[in-house]
């Protein structure tokens, strides 16, 4: 490789780890502003008396962009844009296995807890005062949910399984048991249809950004399929970021923008279903288009450099689902 290509590399490199660092501060300013009362870093350039947390807060992008993602790829030059692409996918790899078990854990708790209520077995299990606080979302999603969040990440940090694959059993046991509690037993109740739901929806989104890793996505073209590896690189990097990133990116912006965009309103508010006595999880629902635009973001980054590697025609190329079939 001569010292001209390494640069390049290197460039590719930089840009790749700085858009998932520039990502990442614009997550932890989201959570400073809406859930610490942080003014928002573009209150540093409007002066104030909050000028000082603002500037904090806009100070996070050139520090992790620059001082964060820029002088790791410089510590590490010798790094192929394969490896960065494998990390960044064992990043991923983490977050959707961790969403997977909070999932899990929140939907099997809520529906049990949601059964308990509706058939007056809390208030005996757990005292009246604490019952009727647990008919709160705020109260439900503060002091039940987010333990059961925690818990998802521990697991997920201790197990290697990929688990969102199995959510599509879930799914299909919760049909089992509406179909067998409404026409064997006659019963059936709104938390239960919800279950269905709040399982579904984070198997179709969490789903997306395996999906893209083994090139599962539908291609509708007429030239990409008789391209040699070296062009479809180039096809891949460009689209990842001209078409994956700025999607992501619109996403994260559009849905984090204020306190009442489709995000942020209804997790700071726990929204929940018109239905009383369904699951209280329709505000995780609103997370899950965040973690679909996360995952995205994380994997069309590992595609950007996998895009860049096969237009360098470097060795080591990862056979892909699609590719094997």
């Amino acid at each position: 490789m001569t010292q001209a290509e390494g640069a390049r590399a290197i460039v590719a490199r930089s840009f790749g780890w700085m858009m998932l660092a520039v990502m990442a501060a614009f997550l932890v300013n989201v959570v400073l502003t809406f859930w610490f009362a942080f003014p928002g870093a573009a209150a540093a350039f409007a002066g104030g008396p909050d000028m000082g947390p603002a500037i904090v807060q806009c100070a996070l992008y050139p520090a992790l962009a620059l001082l964060g993602a820029w002088l790791m790829v410089l510590r590490q030059p010798d790094m192929t844009l394969r490896d960065d692409a494998a990390r960044v996918t064992s990043i991923n790899r983490f977050l959707v296995r961790a969403a997977f078990w909070v999932v899990v854990f929140v939907g099997i708790g809520d529906a049990v807890l949601s059964f308990l209520r509706i058939d007056g077995l809390l208030d005996p299990l757990v005292g009246p005062e604490i019952a009727g606080n647990l008919g709160r979302s705020a109260y439900r999603g503060l002091y039940f949910h987010v333990p059961l969040i925690l818990l998802g990440i521990l697991v997920a940090a201790v197990t290697r399984s990929l688990g969102f694959i199995w959510l599509s059993l879930l799914v299909v046991l919760a049909e089992l048991l509406i179909v067998f509690s409404r026409f064997i037993f006659s019963y059936e109740q709104a938390f239960m249809s919800d279950l269905v739901r709040f399982w579904y929806g984070a198997l179709f989104l969490f789903a997306s950004a395996y999906t893209l890793l083994e090139d599962g996505h539908v291609r509708v073209d007429l030239l990409y399929a008789g391209m040699r590896r070296e062009a479809k690189g180039r096809v891949n990097a460009v689209g990842a970021i001209c078409l994956g990133m700025l999607l992501c990116w619109t996403i994260l912006i559009i849905g984090f923008g204020s306190s009442s965009s489709i995000i942020v309103g209804p997790i700071l508010v726990y929204e929940i279903t018109q239905s009383g006595f369904g699951l209280f999880v329709k505000y995780f629902m609103a997370g899950f288009l965040g973690v679909f635009a996360v995952t995205m973001m994380i994997q069309f980054v590992a595609q950007f450099f996998e895009g860049v590697a096969d237009r360098r025609g470097e060795p080591g190329a990862r056979e892909t689902h699609a590719e094997a079939l």
